[in-house]
């Protein structure tokens, strides 16, 4: 008898509902530039990271939270009124650590927040430079896992796909996976991880936001284990478990 729990993958935030996430993991994938950013925060000192779904709610949040940095971007730009955006490269130890990031995206927070009201049992978040440590705690809990892709306004994307693949291909034997997206995934990620970063040019997010000159902080993203830490959603913050 087969007791593995069971791995689904999502390729956006529209597909959500369409599945049971209750009693389930949700790794929250937004590459480009969330949760790569979560991560690097929490990973260069950051106390805590709060993230919100609209600018009103960061300011307010940012105005009311001690030693507090708000940042956000909408189509790949910083917002008015709020102190940074949304680029890893922002958030050295020098500058983050024991501080509060409040933080509003396009497309990550706004998964986060379905994934909760949808009665997960757990949220975390997951991208290349926190791989490991997001593989090692889905192999240690032993429950049942959704990979949910931010995409880019509800239309699918290749760089949360590819590392929803990267996942898979190192957690596999753990898991009951009968899910074509996620085996559409891994394959993706089995012909393109040796050429990560030239792979990622062709990407319609990488014309986006190369257009603003962020092409370093693209291929940061697609490095593997340079933040390699665990978020965990508690009381509505981000903390390292």
């Amino acid at each position: 008898m087969n007791n593995k729990p069971v791995l689904h993958t999502i390729l956006s935030p529209r597909l959500l509902d369409i599945y049971d996430v209750s009693n389930s993991i949700v790794v929250i994938i937004d590459v480009f530039r969330a949760t790569s950013t979560i991560a690097t925060a929490l990973f260069n000192g950051a106390a805590k990271v709060i993230p919100v779904n609209d600018v009103a709610k960061c300011i307010e949040l940012g105005n009311a939270t001690p030693n507090s940095i708000t940042a956000g971007e909408r189509d790949g730009k910083i917002i008015d009124g709020l102190s940074n955006g949304n680029s890893p490269a922002e958030y050295p130890r020098s500058f983050i650590e024991g501080k509060t990031l409040v933080l509003t995206t396009t497309n990550g927070t706004k998964l986060l927040h379905i994934a909760l009201k949808n009665g997960a049992d757990e949220v975390i978040t997951g991208s290349f430079p926190n791989l490991s440590a997001v593989c090692d705690h889905l192999k240690l809990q032993n429950k049942n896992v959704v990979l949910a892709c931010s995409a880019w306004k509800d239309k699918f994307n290749l760089e949360d796909t590819l590392f929803a693949g990267a996942v898979i291909n190192r957690i596999k034997e753990n898991f009951t996976i009968h899910c074509d997206s996620s085996l559409m995934a891994e394959e993706m990620y089995l012909l393109h991880k040796h050429e990560m970063k030239n792979f990622i040019r062709r990407t319609t997010h990488w014309h986006r936001l190369a257009a603003f000159g962020l092409e370093k902080d693209l291929e940061y993203c697609v490095s593997e284990d340079v933040a390699n830490i665990l978020p965990v959603y508690k009381n509505e913050t981000l903390i390292i478990l």
